[in-house]
Order: structure tokens, then C-alpha cells, then sequence
């Protein structure tokens, strides 16, 4: 009768050592030129098949040129534009009311969103209120926003955080939310505080919810500072709002169409930078392999 023999020890420690030799091996890179092609092309083949697509719509004729320019005229405009010294105010105007209202929401998010979290008095009292901020529409709060602080930037960035906080604050919330209860018992057996539980273990825990909750909270901010932009126009400071709203004005359908493609590459490159922070959190998390 056969009796199935184990292998030596000898045997099962290289077998083992081979397998822990697959695990740890370091995943094959490939060079920065591809990698920069591999997520290029997709964005380039999008941009020639809308920009054909624009071009075909002229064309056919459904609107005369000087009320939907072609992307020649258009392009050539913004060439222009671009040149002119204006244009680099207006955007500088535009980007600094986003980073300071975004900044100022970020921060009020954050505590807000920290003691909801934690506090189930709180949770059960604002849970809800924040979701409905966050479900309102931004436009509605210009009305209330322009009575209080008239034509002012103090009434922009009010709707500018009013549509940005609560968006990061439900990310926190839903990241502390989902925190494992094994890395709050470990903190406890460390013997860690309130705030040293906060910012050793749960922050730490959270951070793809809320970095998912600063890019929702920063596209509320974007689209809540052009509406803002284009209904509060303040004399003697130009904004791409501003430059929206005297394109329309002009009938400058090159202008107008112009401007918009700049909020929308505006718009993409902040995207990428959150891309960028989220992919850089899941390799150090070993969620994505090197490519």
C-alpha cells in the first residue's frame, strides 16, 4: 500500500522561500515617456473627436457664426486673449477667490465635520441639516447672500464655502464612519486621548473618504464662484465670470466660448492634481501597483 511521503524540510523551506521571493518582487516599471502616452492618448483622441464634432455642427449650419463660432475662430480669439494683459488679472482675481474660499471651507468642514463625527448629540441634531446644504443649489443662496453683504466678494465667498463645506464634511464623517473599530481598540490599549486618537488613527483612516470629499467640496466651489462671478460683478475688478457675462452681453460668441474652454481646463487640472493625491494615497496604502 502507498503512503504518501511530505518532502524534506529542506524541500518546503525553498519552496516557501520562492513564494515569498513572487510576493516581495518588485512590480516591473515602465518608463516615464509611456506612462505619460498611456494616459495622454485617451484625452487627446476625446479632444479630436469633440473638437470634430464642434467643427461638424458649424458646418451643418443650425446657428449663424456669429452666435456659435467654430473652433477656428474660437481658438483664434483665445490666442489673442491670451496676449492680452487683462486676461491674466481676471484669471488671478478668479483663482484667488477659489483657493481662499475653498481654504476657508476646508477648515470649517473639518471641525464641523469632526465633532458630527464623534458626537452622537451633534450627528443626530446636524446630520440631516448638512446633507440638505449640501443638496441645495448654490444659485439659491445669492439672493440672501447679496441682501447681507450687497455687491460685495464678502457675498461670493459666503456661497463659495456655504456650497464646499458640507461636502467635506460628509467625507469625514463617512470616513470616520467607516474607520475600523480593531484600529480605534488599538488606539485605546495605547492609551490615546481624544485629539491623539484623532490624529493618529482616525484621520489617518479617513483620508480617502474626506480627499473624495475636497474633490466634491472643491467642484461645489468651482461651479458656486462662476455663478457667483457672473451675478456679482464688482466695477474695476475683472473675472472670468465678469468676462463671461460682457461676452454675452456683446454677442461675442468667439469671446464667450473662449472663456468657457479656460474655466473647463481650469476645471481638468485641478482634477488631476486630486487624481494625483488619490493615486499617490493608494500606492503608499499598497492598493495600486506601479505601472
Amino acid at each position: 500500500m502507498a503512503v504518501d511521503r511530505l518532502p524534506p524540510a529542506d524541500t518546503h523551506e525553498r519552496q516557501l522561500t520562492g513564494l515569498d521571493a513572487l510576493e516581495l518582487l518588485p512590480a516591473k516599471r515602465t518608463s516615464f515617456g509611456l506612462r505619460v502616452w498611456r494616459h495622454a492618448w485617451p484625452m487627446l483622441t476625446a479632444v479630436v473627436i469633440v473638437l470634430a464634432i464642434w467643427q461638424a455642427v458649424v458646418m451643418a449650419g443650425f446657428w449663424p457664426e456669429y452666435v456659435f463660432a467654430g473652433p477656428i475662430t474660437t481658438f483664434g480669439d483665445l490666442a489673442n486673449k491670451v496676449t492680452d494683459p487683462e486676461f491674466y488679472q481676471a484669471l488671478a482675481t478668479t483663482m484667488r477667490r477659489a483657493v481662499v474660499g475653498f481654504a476657508l471651507a476646508v477648515l470649517i468642514g473639518l471641525v464641523i465635520g469632526a465633532a458630527v463625527s464623534r458626537v452622537r448629540i451633534l450627528r443626530a441634531a446636524f446630520g440631516s441639516l448638512i446633507t440638505g446644504l449640501q443638496t441645495m443649489p448654490s444659485i439659491a443662496w445669492f439672493p440672501f447672500a447679496i441682501l447681507l453683504f450687497g455687491l460685495t466678494e464678502s457675498a461670493i465667498q459666503f456661497v463659495v464655502v456655504l456650497g464646499a463645506a458640507p461636502s467635506i464634511a460628509n467625507g469625514l464623517i463617512a470616513g470616520v464612519d467607516y474607520t475600523p473599530p480593531l484600529l480605534l481598540r488599538a488606539g485605546k490599549v495605547l492609551g490615546f486621548g481624544r485629539l491623539q486618537m484623532y490624529r493618529h488613527v482616525i484621520l489617518p483612516a479617513s483620508l480617502p473618504s474626506f480627499l473624495a470629499g475636497l474633490k466634491q467640496g472643491w467642484a461645489f466651489a468651482w461651479r458656486s464662484l462662476m455663478a457667483g462671478e457672473l451675478m456679482v460683478i464688482i466695477a474695476y475688478q475683472a473675472s472670468l465670470g465678469e468676462q463671461l457675462a460682457i461676452s454675452r452681453e456683446l454677442s461675442d460668441s468667439p469671446g464667450l466660448i473662449g472663456t468657457m474652454i479656460v474655466i473647463l481646463v481650469i476645471g481638468i487640472v485641478i482634477d488631476m492634481l486630486f487624481e494625483a493625491a488619490n493615486t499617490a494615497l493608494r500606492r503608499r496604502w499598497g492598493l495600486r501597483q506601479e505601472q
